[in-house]
């Protein structure tokens, strides 16, 4: 394991450390606010939901690539105000998935051999049969 990765995967845990003291802050401030235990409920839930989507699917984009995404989970957009709030999610995917790999290595290296077959397919050649099918000239 290089240094590198090792650096990035800590670097994602440490990010992941304070995005979660922030988040505990904002949460707190609305506790604060004594908005009432429905809205605190709710708070909590939309959190937990959010972080939870946000990290599988930067689980599955490091894991099996952008193909791998269907539905609204593909489309960047609607998904980005989940990524903001699921931050931590999103960070914890990524050092876990540090741990196995380089995030979106195993992506790469399939797309490779699926390269790399179709190129040794390319290069082999076609049995054309009996050659008393061919026509002469």
């Amino acid at each position: 394991m290089s240094l590198r990765r090792v650096g990035v995967g800590l670097g994602a845990l440490l990010a992941a450390a304070l995005g979660a003291v922030l988040m505990r802050l904002g949460v707190q401030g609305v506790f604060l606010s004594a908005a009432g235990a429905l809205v605190d409920t709710l708070l909590v839930v939309a959190v937990a939901v959010c972080t939870c989507v946000a990290a599988i699917r930067t689980w599955n984009l490091l894991s099996r690539g952008r193909s791998a995404l269907t539905g609204w989970m593909a489309d960047d957009r609607s998904v980005a105000p989940m990524l903001v709030i699921g931050c931590v999610g999103v960070l914890v995917a990524y050092f876990l998935r540090s741990l196995l790999e380089a995030p979106g290595e195993g992506e790469k290296r399939a797309r490779y051999e699926l390269a790399l077959a179709a190129h040794a397919r390319r290069r082999t050649p076609v049995a054309t049969g009996t050659g008393a099918r061919r026509r002469r000239r």
